[in-house]
This record gives structure tokens, sequence and C-alpha cells, in this order.
């Protein structure tokens, strides 16, 4: 019976590839074939998935889920729509500048304080411009973390593209107009850092104009803000200008039904277990709701705002602090609130099963061929721990671009929260290294993981961690064999020839001698046999190298008899065994 998969109108080819248990190095080259070039964060339609299913030959049928499992159902029946606060996404390439600028909007100092200065995971915040509320996502500028950008693009109303004036645009600028276009939102540009001598703010319009974001001073429609985060200058005027965006749009939103919206974050939190960052997208959420997102449930015992203060509510495009879920919900996924607790268990139950079936649905014929690629792939063993939902989906997913048909990382483990000492044992039982990121570890579990012989690595910035982990797989890659061409030798005696060894000498006409070497045996330009050389010798004394134009002799190892001839060279090579990288 064949697997079911389930998925949206589009799906990036990371999580296709997930799906479908394949190594994401293998699906991209599959879609080569097929003339698609992607990458591992770029989505591919329904119809292409089919199309790509069938070419595999795998036993999976694919279905389109329904579009109101996905999202939230905006028709809702009594609904009482109000004017609702933007929600916009800042982007932009890696030390552009975009936590620098939502700091002085705010008046606080996060970017200090960020690992490697870079934004680890999507964070929320809210700020009032003249008596009305903007809603800030900001998101991680690492490559690793492209899909969680793209969420940020998916949640959000408008999104700020951070350009720097002295640098311009770059690989991530262009992957998050990618992101806005595919998910039709609407883009304000932010010409940062034009404080700095460098600045260059024409070079930059005219790049983006590039990729169809043309200012209005040059015949667009793209709003262009010039801004310095250091000293201010433009930051009053870009949030007009997304507030007047807003008023175009003419925002709305349920004002008075029951919650619903998107899970941002869910972390393990000290004293409050299983929490998310939820956006409210409709209605209002209330302390004391049945919370269902996915598989995980709760009811709500503790709301806060961004600034870790306690609310009774939060209304639509209102980030909020959410605890009392039985387990850690899933990045990224829709919540919805139940009238009782009976119900609120049912739904996420009823999910919790059709993931784990999901999961592990599959023909004997698709079991068969996991079971023969991984007895061809050496496995590198992990236990990955990391501080919230987001971070732990952008660790795998980056691992995951690193397989390939020789070499793979097998993930023993995953989750978020603290390291324990369950964690340690089952690494020492698997021989799984331990990758920690952004998570404090005790003395007494390094203690414990040091006992037991556990490699434990802790990581702030993900690329590092992505680094490590590289390396560990090139080491199991089997070395690469280069031969190094030494020299060649014309014969000029024969002195005995058996069918295990061959006796002559010669002069040395290119290059030296040495050993160990093998040799190519030549005639008129023709390759008659190869030979491993056993001995050279110089006069009567053996010798290890013989320099360009001496006389030697040579004595070859061979497995059948060569009728070797004056005037025949002898080519000598040495194979040498190279590492390979990923």
């Amino acid at each position: 019976m064949a697997r079911t998969i389930e998925i949206g109108q589009t799906i990036t080819v990371s999580n296709l590839a997930q799906q479908l248990e394949l190594p994401a190095a293998s699906l991209i080259s599959e879609l080569v074939k097929n003339g698609v070039m992607l990458t591992l964060n770029e989505r591919i339609d329904f119809d292409t998935v089919a199309i790509l299913i069938e070419e595999l030959g795998l036993d999976v049928e694919v279905k389109q889920r329904d579009a109101a499992a996905i999202g939230v159902d905006k028709e809702r029946a009594g609904a009482v729509n109000e004017t609702r606060p933007p929600v916009v996404a800042v982007m932009g390439h890696v030390d552009h500048g975009k936590t620098s600028l939502l700091d002085k909007i705010k008046g606080s100092d996060k970017v200090s304080s960020e690992a490697g200065g870079i934004t680890q995971h999507i964070s929320a915040q809210q700020v009032d411009h003249k008596d009305r509320k903007i809603t800030f996502l900001d998101t991680p500028g690492h490559e690793a973390f492209a899909a969680v950008r793209e969420h940020g693009a998916v949640l959000t109303d408008l999104i700020v593209l951070i350009v720097a004036a002295d640098d311009g645009v770059k690989d991530q600028t262009v992957e998050a107009i990618r992101f806005a276009k595919k998910s039709g939102v609407k883009i304000v540009v932010a010409i940062s850092k034009i404080d700095l001598p460098a600045a260059n703010i024409h070079l930059v319009k005219q790049q983006l104009a590039e990729h169809d974001l043309l200012a209005e001073d040059l015949g667009g429609q793209t709003i262009f803000v010039p801004v310095s985060a250091k000293t201010g200058e433009g930051v009053e005027e870009l949030l007009d200008m997304i507030l007047l965006s807003a008023d175009i749009d003419d925002l709305q939103a349920d004002s008075r039904g029951a919650a619903s919206g998107l899970v941002i974050e869910s972390s393990m939190r000290q004293g409050l277990g299983p929490a998310a960052v939820v956006l409210v997208q409709e209605g209002v959420l209330r302390k004391g709701d049945f919370l269902v997102a996915g598989a995980a449930w709760g009811k709500v015992r503790l709301l806060q705002d961004m600034s870790s203060g306690a609310v009774e509510q939060a209304s639509a495009s209102t980030p909020v602090t959410v605890s009392g879920f039985k387990i850690l919900p899933e990045f990224g996924i829709a919540f919805e609130v139940f009238a009782t607790e009976k119900e609120a268990k049912k739904q996420a139950e009823t999910a919790g099963r059709q993931h784990d079936f999901r999961s592990t649905g599959m023909s004997s014929r698709e079991l068969l061929r996991i079971i023969d690629r991984r007895a061809e792939v050496q496995e590198h063993n992990a236990i990955i721990k990391a501080d919230v939902r987001g971070s732990l989906t952008a660790v795998l997913d980056g691992l995951k671009s690193l397989d390939t048909d020789e070499v793979a990382t097998r993930i023993v483990d995953s989750g978020v929260g603290s390291l324990s000492e369950n964690d340690i044992n089952k690494a020492k039982i698997s021989q799984a290294t331990v990758y920690c990121f952004n998570i404090g570890v005790s003395v007494a579990m390094r203690r414990l993981a040091a006992q037991l012989g556990v490699d434990l690595r802790t990581y702030s910035v993900i690329y590092e961690l992505l680094a490590d982990v590289k390396e560990s797989l090139e080491k199991l890659l089997p070395p690469e064999l280069g031969k190094i061409e030494r020299g060649s030798l014309q014969v000029k005696g024969i002195f005995k020839t058996s069918r295990k060894e061959l006796i002559c000498g010669g002069k040395v006409q290119k290059g030296s001698l040495s050993l160990p070497s093998t040799v190519r045996i030549l005639r008129a330009g023709e390759q008659l046999a190869e030979a491993e050389v056993e001995s050279l010798a110089k006069g009567s004394a053996a010798a290890q190298e013989v320099a360009n134009g001496e006389m030697c002799g040579v004595r070859l190892a061979t497995q059948t008899k060569i009728n070797l001839k004056e005037d025949d060279i002898l080519e000598f090579y040495h194979l040498e065994a190279r590492e390979r990288k990923l």
C-alpha cells in the first residue's frame, strides 16, 4: 500500500526531502535532471512534486492539504471586524542592521547580546507610534535560517527590507525579495547605515531596480526610506510609511471572537514549562482559554507581552508568550481556541495521530529502499538540543542539507530545553556527538559527559555548529586516490621475464624515479600493461631514488608474463590518498 504525504500548494525542497526520506542532495540532483534549478529553501508547487514522485518511482501518493487546515479561517460567522495594527517583518542580509534599527525604534539594546551579532530566531515586539501600534518581527540573517525567515514573510502584512547603503544588495537581500513576492507581501525598503562615509543610496536604488523594486523618485511604486540606527535619521518617516501602507490596505480582524493565529516560537522556560510565542491573527486570546496547536494543547495559564509583563488578553496582530501547554507546539503551526477542555484534547489527539501516521507510514518497498541506502551511507550520529523550536528546525534543516549519497547525519534524538542525564546516556549508547545550541550546560552534565566519554559541544552561532558537523562528515568520506606522476625510463636491456617477475634496466628520460611506485608499460605510445615496482638498483646497490639521466635496474612484480622489448617506456607514478571535502 502506497504511503501518503500531504502538502500545501507549495513546499520547500528541504521539507519535501524529509517527507520522502531522501537525501536533500539527491532530490536536488533529480530536480536538475528535470530542468528545475532550485536550492534547499526554495519552494516547488504541488504539480511539480507529483511529477517528481512519479519520475523517482516512489511508492508514495501525494495529496494537497486543505487550505483551511493551514491557516486561519477569515470568514467567521458573526465576526466583528475592526482595524488592527500592521504586522511587519524586518528582513535583509546579515550585518545590514536589522536588529540595530529595531533597537532604535524600541529604545533597547538587544543586538549587543546576540551571538555573532546575528539574530538566532524570530523575535517579536510591539511599538507605539502616534497613538497607534505596530508589530515587528525580527527575522534571522544567516542562510541556515532561510526557513525561519520564510515564516516571517508568511506571517506579515508588510516587509521592511533593510539594505546597507555601504554594502548594497546581497544574497540574503535577494532571498528576502523572493520570499516576499511568493507570499504577495508589500515591501518598503529601508536603506540603512546612511551615516557611513561609503554610503551610496543611488547605487542601492539601481541594484534593487534590477529586482523589480523601483523607487518612487525613479518612476516606480516602491517606498524607499534612508535611515540611520546610529543617529535616528529617517526612523520617524519609516514608521509613518508603515502606518500609511496599513491605512491603504485597510487591515482588519475579528475583535471579539475566539482567537486563532500562528506559533512564532516555542521553548521550555524555567518556571513556565512548555511555552510558546504566538501571534494572534483573529479574535481575542484570553487567560483560561483552551488552546490547540497541532498535537499540542493546554489551558492558557499565563499571558505575557514581549516585555514579560502579564496581560489578561491579546487581540489581533499582538504577539504574546503563552504558558500552559502539555507539550511543546511545533514552530510555525496554526493555533485555535476551543470552547472546552474535552474538545481541545480530542482535536490535539487527532492531529497527533495524523502526524504519527505521516511520519511512520511507509510501504515495504520504501522501507527496503531506505535500508539499502543506509547500508551504503556512512553515518555520523548526533543528538541535538536547542533553545527554541525555530532554532531546532533551522539546525535540523542545515544538517539535512549536508547529507550526500555517501555520508549523512543520523539524528538519534533532538529536542528543546536543557541537556539531561538521559541525553548523555543515550549518546553513550548510540556513540553520538551531543550538539547544544544556545542552551547552557550545567557542570554536572559536563562532568557526566566526560566520565562516559561522550563528545559534548556547545554553540551560540548556528554556522559554527554546521561547520563542525560538516568536518565530521568529511572524515567519514572514503579518500580519493590521486595519481602523482614521477618520471619515465627507456628500457635498454631485459634480464629476466616470468609470469610473476620482470627485471630490466634503462635510462631515466624524464623526472626522477622513487619508491613506492607503479609503472605503465608503453610501446609506441600504446599501454601494454601495469606492474608494481619491487626495487630499484644503481649498479649492484639498492636505491630509493634515481635522478634524471641516470642508468638503473628495475625489478617489477607482474601478474602475467610481459613480452618486454628494448626502447619500451616505463612511466612511474604513485597513488596517493587525498582527503575529500563536501
